[in-house]
């Protein structure tokens, strides 16, 4: 592909602007019509080559100045070139379409834009035919925005306090045509050769290696970097850095035949927190290369963190962009926490190098392709490379229990679902996607055991590398490898079962009813709302269910390949030769299946017995499962709550994280739900005697040579703890801080793992002296992480109006919280029962602003909504979310927040009816086992 070569003045004789063309109007095939009235392309053309010049001006007018050349096919007869783009003014005397082979031109009789479907469109003189190869040539200017989307700037501070200012890229899942006119769709993907203009002072990266580096002519001290050739690649997955940084290199090696030459880049003075991220890397990358027995294809990976970044992280093909706080770690100021989070992303990442990169979904409706896979696959690899870190059994904490409570409401929604416009797409990057989509992988690991699993992912990724891909595929190659290993029935397939999971929204609830060795087992769907079983919404919704289970006498809680299997025409099934009723049975083992169970009153009686009598009898897995499933199907109405909470009083024995994670978020709802009771004294304190037995084993002193989950159970035992008010934590915490405060210079007073709650405790007692120190130890810390737990704390103090300006700060330029953090503050003070009405009051009044700030598609948004909404219990509280949901729909203006919304008027709802059906039953409870609200 010949190279075109542009060089660049400040000033370019631009003479068309795309924000003032008029709207196009559409002429032409059906087909086109129908693609691009939906905001998709049209199916015409098909890209091939992209030859990309960008000049980035980091200081100044913070424009771009581009040249684009794109080679493509044509498919379908057309007389229009229809590209994707956003914030671009285009050069429209430039504009050229030539056919390669011939040498020839069709004229561009015309340019329309649209700027709502985001559609440049060139209409030509001629039809162009099928089956032929033509060019678009064009020069266009853009901007540096600070929106953290398409190519964009951000800055740091220096160690000599001076500004620097770095440009980077986040094109995921609909910006790259921020940066340059292209056919921005996952399916379209073509080769690159990318060329970037930069300062001679400063370092760029892209994709490929760097083969050369030239002086531009008239303009000194600037410099062209020219970048080998990429693979087949979809727009989202470029990725350009411009920065002044510095690296550390290692080596993935897998085989004398593939090294991969690996590149940490960061800020100078953070490089010596890259230590994690350079010894798991190259470690993770190895693994998934046999894991899949297919090589990385590139030559090189660089990573590198932003200081201002919309993601945890983003993973462009050769160039993995990180969030600071999530690559970097201190090991003496980022908690035990962080470095598990830190572990998980890079996998997560090195994953999505294979699923999503060299395999890639054909359309953002199949998003969880890559989501789903890039999540499990990544507990998979780090479970291998940290096997002591017990990530395969946190999995269940962290990824399936917030899926299956977020897929219990009605406004849930099906994994695989039809997006269009980018503020859909953006809404589709959600608990769904990531976490049921890897829950329901995890699933079909299970039963079609471990080695069928890997063949069948191993073919489906030779088949289909550097190709697009939907489900379909995915389950042709699984069923294809179930039958030649034999694990499946002949008469089932991988896609008639898993259809019944992605296809539709919600999961099964099986009912386990004994009578002497036989079980019935009935499916329903289940769901927090019973509405629905009046309105007969329940019907035809139906799964096909892996059923595994174990029993008392067996107790064989490896067994996770199904025994039986229920159809979605089979309501019921019955088992038998099972032992007596007078034996437990455990449904689910190790909660491998994606759905809950419950049990009648005397099985759920002998588990509480054997919970009580010997805990450990039942695998951790299944004790979290346990709880986790009595406290859901008690708040659905399915179990009486005093048979949920009868199963807590054995906690006080409970020494694995797994079960403790899996039971404080429900006890954690029940004190929201009473925060504003007379009773909450009483449910606070029978929390708190639970947890005081698990903070007295691991103490309140740090210990960072003390095994991973160990530190994990001292973060949660001291956050508890504290939180609660238990006064042996808060004297530690509180003296801990007052020595913080006191020795600003000192750094090693408070440790990563009791940080928070040393803070929270301390500003919560303080007052705007305190509150100013802290807010200087943000502005000075060196270590994101250290950052992100103090702007966490900040939101603790009981100063109303320290609490107001903290809210404007968090949605003010130059105020010091990065546009990034936005929401962290926000919730801060939002789970504050001094701030959170603060909070609710401020997004009804500055919706709008807090909208234009991070913009539309942020996904900010949806988490401010869900902060400032979790606590909502009353009709009154109820009513006001209607009124902002019905203000904001009006006038379009709720954002990719706009499926939180719906989802905070569902909990809410359910909360008021939560607190009419439960709240005297759990009072009832409490009063039965001694805690009362009642002054002696």
């Amino acid at each position: 592909m010949k190279t075109l070569l542009v060089y660049y003045t400040l000033l370019w004789p631009f003479v068309g602007s795309s924000a003032n063309l008029q709207n196009t109007t559409h002429d032409g095939q059906n087909q086109e019509e129908s693609s691009v009235a939906s905001g998709r392309l049209p199916p015409s053309l098909e890209p091939l080559h992209y030859t990309l010049h960008l000049q980035p001006f980091l200081t100044g007018n913070l424009s771009i100045h581009g040249s684009l050349h794109i080679h493509f096919r044509v498919l379908h007869v057309t007389d229009k070139v229809v590209l994707n783009m956003a914030d671009i003014i285009t050069n429209n005397n430039t504009v050229k379409v030539t056919r390669k082979e011939e040498g020839v031109g069709a004229e561009v009789v015309r340019q329309t834009y649209n700027p709502l479907l985001q559609l440049y469109t060139a209409h030509l003189n001629t039809h162009l035919s099928p089956n032929t190869t033509w060019s678009l040539s064009m020069d266009f200017q853009g901007f540096l925005n600070d929106k953290l989307v398409g190519f964009y700037r951000s800055t740091y501070t220096d160690d000599q306090g001076s500004t620097r200012v770095v440009a980077g890229t986040q094109f995921s899942p609909s910006d790259a045509r921020r940066a340059f006119p292209c056919f921005d769709e996952p399916a379209l993907k073509a080769t690159f050769d990318i060329h970037l203009a930069r300062p001679q002072h400063l370092t760029s990266l892209s994709n490929m290696p760097l083969l050369h580096s030239t002086s531009i002519k008239d303009q000194p001290g600037w410099v062209l970097d020219t970048f080998a050739t990429t693979l087949p690649m979809s727009t989202y997955l470029v990725g350009f850095l411009v920065c002044d940084y510095s690296h550390q290199t290692v080596t993935a090696s897998n085989s004398t035949h593939n090294h991969t030459l690996i590149k940490v880049w960061t800020r100078a003075e953070a490089l010596n927190q890259t230590s994690l991220a350079t010894r798991l890397t190259p470690s993770l990358l190895s693994f998934l290369e046999r894991y899949f027995e297919l090589f990385y294809p590139l030559p090189k990976l660089d990573v590198a963190t932003m200081s201002d970044f919309k993601f945890g992280a983003m993973e462009n093909w050769g160039l993995i962009l990180y969030k600071e706080s999530r690559l970097l770690h201190d090991p003496k100021k980022s908690s035990a926490k962080s470095k598990l989070r830190t572990g998980t992303i890079i996998a997560h990442e090195l994953a999505h190098q294979w699923f999503g990169n060299l395999v890639t979904p054909a359309w953002w409706s199949e998003l969880w392709l890559k989501e789903g896979f890039a999540t499990y696959m990544g507990f998979v690899a780090l479970n291998d490379t940290e096997s002591t870190w017990e990530v395969m059994e946190q999995f269940l904490t962290l990824e399936l229990h917030p899926a299956l409570a977020l897929d219990s409401l009605l406004s849930s929604h099906p994994i695989n679902v039809e997006v269009t416009n980018p503020d859909d797409v953006s809404q589709m990057f959600d608990t769904i996607s990531y976490k049921k989509g890897s829950s329901i992988i995890r699933m079909m690991q299970n039963f079609l055991t471990e080695k069928t699993f890997r063949k069948g992912l191993k073919n489906y990724l030779n088949t289909l590398k550097y190709k697009s891909a939907t489900q379909e595929d995915l389950w042709k190659h699984s069923t294809d490898a179930a039958r030649e290993d034999g694990v499946m029935d002949v008469e089932m397939s991988v896609k008639e079962v898993m259809d019944t999971w992605t296809l539709q929204m919600g999961y099964p609830v099986i009912s386990v009813f004994r009578n002497g060795s036989t079980a019935t087992l009935t499916q329903n769907w289940f769901t927090l709302d019973d509405e629905v079983k009046k309105l007969n919404m329940t019907e035809g919704q139906t799964w096909w269910i892996p059923i595994s289970y174990t029993t008392q006498t067996q107790l064989n809680f490896s067994q996770t390949h199904p025994q039986r299997w229920m159809s979605p025409a089979t309501h019921t099934i019955q088992m038998t030769g099972l032992p007596n009723e007078n034996q437990w049975i455990v449904v689910n083992v190790q909660q491998t299946g994606f759905y809950r169970v419950n049990y009648d009153a005397n099985n759920w009686d002998l588990l509480r017995t054997q919970l009580e009598s010997s805990h450990t009898t039942i695998h951790s897995t299944n004790r979290a499962q346990i709880l986790n499933d009595a406290f859901s199907l008690a708040r659905a109405g399915l179990l009486n709550y005093t048979t949920a909470l009868g199963l807590t009083t054995y906690m006080v024995r409970e020494e694995g994280l797994v079960p403790w994670n899996a039971v404080l978020p429900n006890l954690r709802y029940l004190l929201d739900m009473f925060g504003r009771s007379s009773s909450f004294g009483a449910l606070r304190d029978y929390v708190r005697q639970l947890v005081v037995q698990m903070y007295d084993s691991v103490g309140f002193i740090d210990d960072l040579t003390s095994p991973l989950v160990t530190q994990l159970k001292r973060v949660v035992a001291v956050d508890q703890t504290c939180s609660l008010a238990h006064p042996p934590c808060v004297h530690e915490a509180s003296a801990v801080f007052e020595a913080w405060i006191a020795d600003p210079h000192n750094t090693s007073i408070v440790t990563g793992n009791t940080a928070k709650s040393v803070l929270c405790t301390g500003l919560s007692a303080g007052v705007e002296g305190e509150w100013d120190s802290a807010w200087q130890r943000y502005r000075n810390s060196n270590v994101a992480t250290e950052k992100v737990i103090i702007l966490n704390s900040l939101g603790c103090t009981k100063v109303v109006w320290l609490l107001a300006r903290y809210l404007e700060m968090a949605f003010t330029p130059d105020s010091g919280v990065r546009k990034q953090d936005a929401s962290t503050v926000f919730t801060s003070v939002a789970r504050n029962p001094i701030g959170r009405d603060l909070a609710w009051n401020f997004v009804q009044e500055k919706w709008t602003h807090i909208l234009q700030y991070l913009g539309p598609g942020s996904s900010h948004l949806s988490r401010i909504v869900k902060a400032a909404t979790k606590t909502f219990n009353t009709p009154l509280l109820f009513k006001e979310l209607e009124r902002f949901q019905s203000q904001h729909t009006t006038t379009g203006h709720l954002g990719s927040a706009t499926r939180a919304v719906q989802q905070a008027l569902e909990s809410t709802r359910l909360n008021v009816k939560w607190m009419r059906h439960n709240y005297h039953t759990i009072v009832d409870w409490l009063a039965g086992h001694g805690f009362t609200s009642t002054i002696n």
